[in-house]
């Protein structure tokens, strides 16, 4: 039985008790869903409720004595065998062995289904992460996004939610002329200006144009910048689309900012924002009164000389967002970027919508590697592609996705190459290729799962692993609630823990030439079963999950 399953049994007990009038709540209201949770201690049975202690003001009826009333209701559903009620009205369930083990064939059931939820339905979430300038290569202070926001963008589809990622292109603006004006240094061979991009990618876009464009040499310096801005451009955003598919992260929109300024949302932008009665004029300038939701100043959307700012752009975006269909929006910004929240919020506010709902700035502090060199290629920093190359995609997206995103944090990479149980990656992925190795094994010797009985999965060790299994949903659906994919990462070293003690005092196939029994067939399946969670869990953090190591 599933906690899924378990919950919407109990919640139509729950139900007839209310429509026999042995539970009674106020008129028109409706009994709510019954919810189970893993007790702290196992001796207190195998999942439990508080939904007495939830509905007993309304129920006009002590919590203690709700409980009792609904306890035997709970009694009598197929696969309970006890049900007791503790403290001021805690309702404890154990599950006979034969509900408890079926678990593992309902796993197998499910395949890659089995974790998914439907906590987040119905809501259409917008995921913006990563978005760095394309004026270079990806680096060390884009990795920790890239992971996270990807990993959340999996944890969230997976509870329901329909999530657009996106990566927003800051292709406007200043530095892409200087950009530009840096390839054009390396074209004709001078050094690159004060200011300018130093890095040897630099040389190697403008080698790019010119096999791409021999007749650029040609050109003056003034006629020549428009295509190396063009050209340099699309060169650089590929380079970092490749980066990112090495890395396991693809984007669903690649969203220009240039399109804002060409399509004039950026001064719809100001207009909108003006018949909302947030907008003013003062020294020439036009502002958006963002003291009124919080924001610690008033911020310029046009400057006095005409020119939008950077927040103008801001604000049409997220308009932009918002008319794309999307009720919430998630931004996750870098480390320097805590003034921003103050400023998204407001226009949030202002553009009429609810911060607390709408919008949501995550922000990630810094991550280090021990021993991380500078890029040759990039001069000054660590580039992203170097630490896929040195440490692995894997690796990384594990490491990055164990922590909280607001703990800073520095890469061990001895401990990340390292094939020991001391580097957890290795820890999560070995527990799966051990029970693909342990199928294989049972398969030569006739252990398939077969009628299986799920009456056989009685040991301790049987019982303590499918409880872990069995939190897998919940993990899912919490991970997306508090945006924490950190949850899926500890709960899959807590499960390869389990395996591990798990394989180690309980056979899957017979000694020698001993026949098969039942009980080989049945922790076949909950073998495979475990291979299962550890896979789905793996997948939602964008890391494989080897057969073999």
């Amino acid at each position: 039985m599933t906690p899924e399953q378990l919950s919407a049994a109990l919640s139509a007990a729950l139900r007839a008790a209310v429509e026999e009038g042995a539970v009674r709540l106020p008129e028109g209201e409706e009994a709510p869903e019954v919810r189970v949770d893993r007790p702290k201690s196992r001796e207190h049975g195998d999942w439990a409720t508080n939904i007495a202690m939830q509905l007993a003001k309304k129920a006009g009826m002590s919590p203690r004595a709700l409980a009792e009333e609904l306890a035997p209701r709970f009694g009598q559903i197929e696969g309970v065998a006890s049900v007791d009620v503790a403290g001021p009205g805690f309702i404890n369930l154990t599950l006979d062995a034969a509900s408890a083990g079926q678990l593992a064939a309902a796993i197998l059931e499910a395949g890659p289904e089995y974790g998914r939820n439907e906590s987040m339905k119905g809501r259409v979430v917008n995921v913006e992460f990563v978005s760095a300038n394309p004026t270079g290569p990806l680096h060390i202070g884009h990795t920790r996004w890239a992971a996270l926001g990807d990993a959340l963008s999996r944890v969230l589809a997976a509870s329901g939610a329909e999530v657009t990622r996106e990566y927003y292109i800051n292709d406007a603006g200043s530095q892409m002329n200087v950009f530009a004006g840096s390839i054009l240094s390396r074209l004709r061979g001078r050094d690159v200006p004060e200011g300018g991009y130093p890095g040897a990618y630099v040389q190697d876009l403008a080698d790019a144009v010119r096999t791409a464009h021999p007749a650029v040499d040609e050109l003056t310096d003034e006629a020549a910048l428009p295509v190396l801005r063009q050209e340099g451009y699309a060169l650089q955003m590929q380079d970092i689309k490749d980066t990112l598919a090495d890395f396991n992260v693809e984007f669903d929109t690649y969203f220009s900012e240039t399109t804002l300024h060409e399509g004039g949302q950026v001064a719809q932008a100001v207009d909108r924002l003006r018949e909302q009665g947030h907008v003013y004029d003062d020294g020439g300038a036009v502002w958006l009164r963002t003291t009124d939701f919080t924001d610690d100043k008033d911020r310029v959307m046009i400057r006095a000389n005409g020119e939008p700012t950077y927040f103008a752009a801001d604000a049409a975006y997220y308009l932009s967002k918002k008319d794309r269909g999307f009720t919430e929006k998630i931004y996750l910004l870098g480390a320097d970027h805590h003034g921003y929240i103050g400023r998204l919020k407001a226009i949030a506010a202002a553009a009429g919508d609810d911060p607390a709902v709408n919008i949501e700035v995550l922000i990630g502090q810094l991550i280090s590697v021990n021993g991380a060199r500078l890029s040759k290629r990039a001069g000054n920093i660590i580039e992203l592609k170097d630490l896929i190359e040195w440490l692995g995609s894997d690796a990384l997206r594990y490491s990055l996705a164990r922590f909280p995103a607001d703990s800073p944090m520095t890469i061990d990479p001895d401990q990340l190459r390292s094939r020991t149980n001391d580097n957890p990656v290795f820890y999560v992925q070995y527990a799966h290729a051990r029970s693909k190795s342990a199928a294989r094994k049972a398969e030569c010797a006739g252990v398939t799962g077969e009628g299986f009985d799920p009456a056989e999965l009685s040991s301790a060790g049987d019982e303590a692993l499918l409880a872990t299994l069995s939190r897998f949903p919940a993990v899912v659906a919490e991970a997306a609630r508090f945006r924490e994919p950190h949850r899926i990462a500890r709960f899959l070293e807590s499960l390869a823990g389990a395996y591990h003690s798990w394989y180690g005092e309980n056979r899957i196939t017979p000694v020698g030439e001993a026949e098969v029994e039942p009980s080989h067939q049945a922790r076949r399946v909950l073998n495979d079963a475990t291979t299962q969670v550890l896979a789905n869990g793996l997948e939602l953090l964008g890391v494989s999950a080897p057969d073999k190591m």
